[in-house]
């Protein structure tokens, strides 16, 4: 009885060990969630702009829209990157789970295992940040050109 008594407690810990991982796992996931919207939305207005253009188009217009699909596809890179990441980092905090119910399981030290696989995830984590970050720079420096231009043009006209 006390046998039992001590498994389920050594479980109980092991629970309260991988919350704060599950917690990490929801986060990462509603990030996840915002990254495929925004790669929806940069590929849908590239899909426009790609069907917009007519035949007789001006110069102007065909530089113009070489720009906004150039600065598309730099931004959909580095928001494939980001998802590719962040999975990475939620793949790996599954596995901080499964070490440490593994460990607690079989009573082996994973400690060494589950700190590199936490670390690598936070890198990971932070790498995806740092391509979400400069994915938003790109679309807040593409808006901006885009309306000092226009009000170059029309301040000529």
């Amino acid at each position: 009885m006390v046998e039992a008594h001590h498994q389920v407690s050594s479980v109980a810990q092991v629970i309260q060990l991988a919350v704060a991982p599950v917690f990490l796992l929801a986060g990462v996931g509603a990030l996840l969630a915002v990254l495929t919207n925004r790669l929806g939305r940069v590929i849908d207005r590239f899909h426009v702009l790609d069907k917009a253009l007519p035949a007789g188009s001006t110069e102007v217009e065909s530089a113009g829209d070489l720009a906004t699909k150039i600065s598309l596809s730099r931004r959909a890179k580095l928001i494939h990157w980001a998802i590719i990441l962040c999975t990475v980092c939620d793949l790996l905090v599954c596995l901080v789970v499964v070490a440490l119910f593994v460990g607690a399981e079989l009573r082996i030290d994973l400690s060494s295992t589950i700190a590199v696989l936490f670390v690598a995830a936070m890198a990971s984590l932070i790498a995806g940040l740092a391509c979400f970050l400069r994915e938003i720079a790109l679309a807040t420096s593409f808006i901006e050109n885009l309306h000092a231009s226009r009000t170059t043009n029309r301040e000529k006209s």
